[in-house]
């Protein structure tokens, strides 16, 4: 007889009836309503991937495009991108630098670290009453994942790992995937180098990206459309101890071979 392997088993459950959330909300007293919904006890060794959209709307980062004068230099990359120069100018003042333009599309490195097209400012699912409102990523994610972190401890008895998920694209491939811009609780990068493969190697470069493997994961619960479920409880994964943070993901300007940025300011 073979040996009985032990079974490996990982949970992503949408949470119920999360609210549309308000500049000022308390996501934590809204994520622990909806576990007693569905009823769920959070456990030891649970994490909740939380929608950055949620944690923008609670920080209360909405901006009317009418607010907004754009700059010279917002007017002169609007007219190369074809696009709105009041959205271009909130674009540049949330990045450090632009990665690269053409028509329809400006990608840019954010204040932030991670490279990705519109300084993620997003129209879709603002809930605004017109299309005037934009809604900017959260000021400081890790520092926000800390905070609903410590709140979901104190509500629960239990402090679970949180991970802020926002939508990226990729430079080589087409499609979005879901990725961590803010996280605590557990360590971003998994470092598998000295352990051994199945046949004995001992790993030598082998680094994973645990923070937004979760977060592509989680992606498929919550979606980008109307699915309504912005925050997903992940139940059963074993992940190295320690504390990481989202930008322990951001590879550094000096190791990126597709660098090539231009400052923003101007």
């Amino acid at each position: 007889m073979s040996p009985t392997v032990p079974l490996t088993q990982v949970t992503f459950t949408g949470l119920p009836g999360i609210p549309h959330v308000q500049p000022g909300d308390d996501l934590a007293v809204l994520i622990y309503a909806s576990l007693r919904r569905a009823g769920l006890t959070l456990e030891t060794g649970d994490i909740v991937v939380i929608t950055s959209k949620l944690v923008s709307k609670a920080e209360g980062r909405f901006v009317n495009l009418n607010t907004v004068q754009p700059s010279a230099r917002a007017c002169r990359v609007a007219e190369i991108v074809r696009k709105d120069p009041r959205m271009v100018e909130l674009i540049l003042r949330e990045s450090t630098a632009i990665s690269r333009m053409r028509q329809d599309v400006l990608i840019v490195r954010h204040r932030l670290g991670f490279t990705l097209a519109n300084a993620g400012i997003d129209h879709s699912n603002v809930g605004r009453e017109s299309d005037d409102w934009v809604l900017l990523l959260p000021e400081d994610p890790d520092r926000s994942a800390r905070h609903i972190r410590q709140r979901l401890a104190e509500l629960t008895g239990v402090a679970p790992g949180v991970v802020i998920s926002d939508s990226h694209g990729r430079p080589f491939r087409v499609g979005t995937v879901g990725v961590a811009i803010g996280l605590a609780g557990f360590p971003a990068v998994w470092d598998k180098r000295g352990q051994r493969d199945l046949y004995g190697r001992e790993l030598r470069v082998t680094v994973t990206g645990l923070g937004d493997e979760l977060a592509a994961a989680a992606g498929l619960i919550t979606g980008q459309g109307a699915e309504g479920l912005p925050v997903v409880l992940v139940r059963g994964l074993q992940v190295p101890a320690g504390e990481g943070c989202a930008a322990d993901l951001i590879r550094p300007e000096a190791l990126d071979l597709y660098a090539d940025h231009q400052e923003t300011g101007g």
